[in-house]
C-alpha cells in the first residue's frame, strides 16, 4: 500500500515541496503540511479552530497552486497556522476542512514566512510506486 508523506527539496532561493499519497486528496494534504513545515514544526500547532476552503478548477496543477495560495491567504489574514487538513477533490475542484490556531510567535518560533506558491516546478502526476506526487516551489 502506498504511504503518504512529504519532503523539502533543495532550491537556490526558495523551498521546493514534494508530497505524495495514494489519492490526490492525500497528496494535497501532505503538500499543505510540507508548506507549514517551511514556517514551523507542524507538531507545535494545536488543531483547535476550523475553517473551510473551497476552490474550483478542473486542472490539477492549477488546483494545487490555488490550494497552497488559499492557505497562505488564510494564514496571513487570520494570523493562524494550520496543522490538520481533510481534503476532498472531485471533477469540479476542492473542498477542505482545515484546523489550526492563532500564531504564537514564542511557541511556534516561525523560521520564515511563505509568500505564496509559484509555477516553478509545479507538477501533479501519478507514480505507480508512490501514488499521486505533487511538487511546487513556494516563495519565502
Amino acid at each position: 500500500m502506498v504511504q503518504s508523506g512529504w519532503r523539502h527539496l533543495p532550491h537556490d532561493a526558495d523551498v521546493e515541496i514534494e508530497a505524495w499519497g495514494p489519492e490526490l486528496a492525500r497528496a494535497f494534504e501532505q503538500a499543505a503540511i510540507a508548506m507549514t513545515a517551511v514556517i514551523t514544526d507542524p507538531d507545535t500547532i494545536c488543531a483547535r479552530d476550523q475553517i473551510v476552503v473551497t476552490l474550483e478548477s478542473k486542472n490539477p496543477e492549477r488546483l494545487l497552486f490555488d490550494w497552497l495560495n488559499a492557505l497562505v491567504y488564510e494564514m496571513d489574514t487570520r494570523r493562524m497556522l494550520f496543522a490538520r487538513f481533510c481534503v476532498q477533490i472531485d471533477e469540479n475542484g476542492l473542498r477542505a476542512d482545515v484546523w489550526g490556531e492563532r500564531l504564537d510567535v514564542t511557541r511556534h518560533a516561525p523560521a520564515v514566512g511563505v509568500k505564496g506558491a509559484t509555477y516553478t516546478n509545479l507538477h501533479v502526476r501519478w507514480n505507480a510506486g508512490r501514488g499521486w506526487v505533487v511538487n511546487d516551489v513556494v516563495d519565502v
